[in-house]
C-alpha cells in the first residue's frame, strides 16, 4: 500500500520528494532493511542473544535458528563459504520477520501498510540492537521494495509502466519472450541505487532469499537502494538514512509506472 496524490514524474533520480498513492492492491510483495556492521561472533550464542530475544519476545514470540550457506562466484565455478547461524524472530502472522547473523540485522514483511508503521519497527528494533548488541559502526544500510505482477495484469504491462521500462514487452516479439531482465546501477555521493525489473518464467527467481518462485509467469520491479559509507552506530541516524532511501525509491517508482497502473492496483486520482 502507498498513500497521496498523483504527479508526473520525469526525473527517476530526482531529489523531490513524491505524495504518495494509496494503493489498495498494491502488487508489493517484500520490503527489507538491514544493516550490516563488523563481526560480532558472539552472536551465535545463545546466552549472548538471549536479552535480545527477551526485549522483543512481545511482538515477535517465534524464534527459529537457522544455518544458512552462501555460493561464491570465482574462476573456479561455485563454491560454498563457511556456514554462519542465523536467527529468525517473527510475529504471530508470520508476516514480519527479524534476521540477526554476526554481521547483520535485518527486518522484512509482507504486508507493507506505509512507511510509517515499518521504519517505527526498524526504529524499535535498531534500539533494541544498539543496547544488547552494541554495534559500534554501520557498514552498510540497504532498503529494498519488491513489486510482483502475475495474472490477468501480466498481459497489460506495456499499458502499465513507462516505455523506458517496458522494453520487448508490448512489441510483436513478446509472443515468444520467456526471459527478459533489465538491471540498472545509479551512483549518488554516498549511496548506490540498484534497479532490476523484467519478466520470468513460471517458476523463477533472480533472489530465492527474497523473491518467491511462483507457478506462473511474472514481472517485478526490484528497487534496492544502499550505502557502504561507514557511520556511527545509532538507531535515530539509521533509521532518518533508511526512510530517505525509502522516499528515493518511491520516486523511482513512481517514474516507472503510469497513471494506468497506480489504478488498476485501486490508486484513486
Amino acid at each position: 500500500m502507498y498513500g497521496g496524490v498523483m504527479a508526473e514524474i520525469s526525473d527517476p533520480v530526482t531529489l523531490e520528494p513524491v505524495a504518495e498513492i494509496v494503493l489498495p492492491n498494491a502488487p508489493l510483495v517484500r520490503v527489507i532493511a538491514q544493516v550490516r556492521f563488523p563481526l560480532v561472533v558472539a552472536i551465535e550464542q545463545r546466552d549472548f542473544i538471549a536479552p535480545f530475544q527477551e526485549a522483543i519476545r512481545a511482538d515477535y514470540p517465534r524464534l527459529r535458528r537457522e544455518q544458512t550457506q552462501a555460493l561464491l562466484i570465482g574462476r573456479g565455478g561455485l563454491s560454498p563459504t563457511e556456514q554462519e547461524r542465523v536467527w529468525r524472530f517473527s510475529d504471530l502472522s508470520g508476516h514480519w520477520r527479524i534476521t540477526l547473523a554476526p554481521e547483520f540485522l535485518a527486518l522484512e514483511t509482507t504486508a507493507y501498510t506505509t512507511r510509517t508503521e515499518f521504519f517505527t519497527k526498524f526504529r524499535r528494533v535498531l534500539e533494541v540492537l544498539e543496547k544488547c548488541i552494541e554495534p559500534k559502526i554501520v557498514d552498510r544500510l540497504g532498503i529494498r521494495y519488491i513489486d510482483r505482477i502475475a495474472g490477468e495484469p501480466m498481459g497489460r504491462i506495456a499499458d502499465l509502466v513507462r516505455p523506458e521500462v517496458r522494453g520487448i514487452t508490448g512489441t510483436v516479439a513478446e509472443a515468444h519472450l520467456q526471459h527478459s531482465l533489465t538491471e540498472s546501477l545509479f551512483l549518488f555521493d554516498k549511496s548506490r541505487l540498484l534497479a532490476r525489473w523484467g519478466r520470468l518464467p513460471a517458476g523463477a527467481t533472480v533472489d530465492p532469499s527474497a523473491i518467491e518462485p511462483i507457478n506462473d509467469p511474472s514481472w517485478i520491479l526490484d528497487l534496492d537502494m544502499f550505502s557502504t559509507e561507514p557511520l556511527s552506530f545509532a538507531a535515530s541516524d539509521v533509521t532518518a538514512i533508511g526512510e530517505e532511501f525509502a522516499r528515493r525509491i518511491y520516486t523511482f517508482f513512481r517514474w516507472a509506472v503510469n497513471d494506468e497502473f497506480l489504478k488498476v492496483f485501486g490508486g484513486q486520482p
